[in-house]
């Protein structure tokens, strides 16, 4: 039985699209079958992250509608994963042309055929909101250390625990290490303390993603991007929480390095 997260975030342009196509696609090269579903209906852009928008024939609304014989119909193959899949959001109609009630029908279906569902969630709280999470298990919010963006988080943490969706986790995106210094920018420390719940990874703000974005293909792929390293070690403690220990970019002591390179020389026995 699979697992269906939606990654969430209260405030727009944190990254929580490009945290999406990155933890879905290194869950993919962990070797899980993933399915990524875009539900910003009206604002797709997980498949340009991707780079299959030229693949796109059918649409989740299309899915729900019965325009198609079943999802499959419906999803796209990446291009260099065989795990990997895409459902893409209809990019001509509105944020109701679905309802919670059919995507929680979609997601018990999916959770049979697949190891994990990531749903890249509308930003805001609006009816796109309840519609994505509806179906989820678990959700990832995506926030960056910025008070405007760490109070919208705290929002939306009051409305997942009032749809009972409980034990969130935070993925901290755009991660300065010298702002903090400066007292310019919230710590892990400050994050932490505002929202009280568990912080699942920390990513770096790194020019690369940006790069990897625009040509399409996650910086998750890339071994020298700080962000995808970052992706890598969500993807890991996704999939075992003990796998990696938490610590902010460039924070890890002599005994933190240590340790991870004994996990990963553990994972490449493995």
């Amino acid at each position: 039985m699979g697992k269906v997260y939606v990654v969430t975030s209260g405030k727009g342009g944190v990254g929580k699209t490009t945290a999406t196509a990155n933890i879905g696609t290194g869950l993919a090269l962990m070797g899980k079958k993933v399915l990524m579903i875009d539900a910003d209906i009206g604002l797709r852009n997980l498949d340009l992250i991707l780079g299959l928008e030229n693949r796109i024939v059918y649409n989740i609304v299309d899915v729900l509608e019965g325009k198609c014989r079943s999802y499959r119909q419906a999803i796209v193959k990446d291009k260099r994963s065989q795990n990997l899949f895409l459902l893409a959001a209809d990019q001509s109609k509105e944020k109701d042309a679905i309802n919670a009630d059919q995507m929680k029908r979609l997601c018990a279906t999916l959770r049979e055929d697949f190891d994990y569902v990531m749903i890249d969630c509308p930003a805001g709280i609006e009816q796109g909101f309840k519609n994505a999470i509806a179906g989820s298990d678990e959700a990832l919010i995506v926030t960056n250390p910025e008070v405007s963006a760490v109070r919208d988080a705290d929002r939306i943490i009051g409305l997942l625990e009032a749809e009972e969706k409980f034990n969130p986790r935070i993925v901290l995106n755009r991660y300065k290490k010298d702002m903090v210094k400066k007292n310019q920018m919230l710590s892990v420390k400050d994050v932490q303390e505002i929202l009280g719940i568990e912080i699942l990874g920390i990513v770096p703000e790194d020019e690369k993603i940006l790069k990897a974005s625009n040509k399409g293909e996650p910086a998750v792929f890339d071994k020298s991007s700080k962000a995808g390293s970052a992706y890598r070690r969500i993807v890991s403690r996704i999939i075992d929480p003990k796998s990696y220990p938490l610590s902010p970019p460039g924070d890890g002591g002599l005994f933190t390095r240590l340790k991870r390179l004994i996990t990963k020389k553990d994972e490449l026995q493995g």
